[in-house]
């Protein structure tokens, strides 16, 4: 019998690409099964068809707001088998926040999470003394030209998200169909225009990893990024010329570090694979507590499961990355994850930063975003 060779998609970055293959080299040594892991780009791994994903691969590494549209597609297959539940009790047991959850739909689970992520705050230790607490203080430091923000859609949706909750009115509890009430709305917009015209207009082109990266070079008095998803690698010693640390959210409504946008990356297996049993076995051993908080911590992962949090060790070598965020990704907010979902975060991205750049009137600009949602739900 010929060994079993399995393929696998995941995003191109040393957290999504680094730990996958020093994992299954591992899982290899301990089963014959063999996988190669390919990867795409950060743009392309959040638009790219699913279904064709999982037409070639074996694995795919997916973000949980894709789960309404794959699920409609038939192109995964669910990872909640018989004869597996102590297991799967074990994975929920130790899901840092909603992350576990937010892979469940309609009544099954359809991906395992292997990277959590929200936003989260970035700053220098050696520019500054501690983070911002508040927003007002945030205000301060962007009036210095020590702040930046990723603006890139769709990160200012998440921005839009995040701030909106941590405000007291996180978006979908609206009337049936409505992302947010237009009070809410437009306050947030409002919150979101007064920052955005104290920082650098470049940060409409910047994602994430651009951002950490400006911050992380020789020279750079960027001290602070407040709503950022955070990036593990980037707080260990000697990754980049300077190391960028990671906090919880500044608090802008009173409720602490609540409502951030939840991110991260979960394990997913094709229902087109002819080894299908061979992958759910792996989903099932990378998602777990013990590899998580070793070879894939150690790889450069940032790890999904509590074990991996709260691991002494993990944390000594990440300058607390996660000791120092736990309480905001234990609080963070679930995104909307319909089949229907992802065209319209391409979409209301777009409608605010255009907001934000020509200054649009806010009432309008809510409004765009209510009607944007209302025709996500649309078949």
């Amino acid at each position: 019998m010929s060994a079993i060779k399995l393929k696998g998609m995941t995003w191109s970055h040393p957290r999504g690409y680094d730990p996958m293959v020093a994992c299954s080299k591992l899982w290899k040594e301990q089963t014959g099964v063999s996988i190669e892991w390919e990867k795409r780009s950060l743009q392309d791994f959040e638009s790219f068809p699913v279904e064709e994903l999982a037409r070639e691969y074996d694995l795919i590494v997916i973000d949980h707001p894709h789960v309404g549209q794959i699920t409609a597609e038939n192109c995964l297959a669910p990872l909640d088998i018989t004869g597996r539940q102590a297991e799967r009790d074990a994975l929920m047991q130790g899901s840092v926040g909603q992350s576990y959850p937010s892979y469940r739909w309609q009544g099954r689970q359809w991906a395992f999470p292997i990277d959590t992520a929200a936003q989260v705050a970035a700053w220098r230790p050696d520019l500054l003394a501690q983070p911002p607490a508040a927003w007002d203080d945030v205000l301060t430091l962007a009036r210095e030209g020590r702040v930046l923000l990723p603006l890139r859609p769709p990160h200012t949706l998440m921005m839009f998200y995040t701030l909106s909750a941590n405000t007291g009115s996180p978006c979908g509890a609206a009337k049936l169909g409505d992302l947010i009430c237009p009070e809410n709305g437009a306050r947030t917009f409002e919150m979101m225009r007064e920052i955005a015209s104290l920082i650098d207009p470049a940060c409409f082109e910047l994602d994430p990893i651009k951002v950490l990266e400006k911050m992380a070079e020789v020279g750079s008095i960027i001290a602070y990024s407040p709503l950022i998803y955070g990036y593990v690698n980037y707080a260990i010693h000697g990754f980049r010329p300077n190391l960028v640390a990671f906090a919880n959210i500044p608090d802008a409504g009173g409720n602490g570090p609540v409502g951030s946008a939840l991110g991260g990356t979960g394990i997913a297996v094709s229902a087109f694979s002819p080894n299908r049993g061979a992958a759910i076995d792996f989903a099932y051993w990378i998602a777990g507590g013990e590899v998580q908080r070793g070879p894939y911590a150690s790889a450069g992962g940032q790890p999904a499961h509590a074990d991996a949090w709260e691991d002494e060790t993990v944390n000594e070598a990440t300058t607390s990355f996660y000791a120092a965020t736990r309480k905001t990704l234990e609080a963070a907010w679930v995104r909307p994850r319909h089949n229907g979902y992802m065209a319209f975060q391409q979409a209301a991205s777009e409608r605010i930063n255009e907001g934000l750049q020509q200054r649009h009137e806010t009432a309008m600009v809510v409004d765009d975003l209510n009607r944007l949602f209302r025709l996500s739900f649309t078949p």
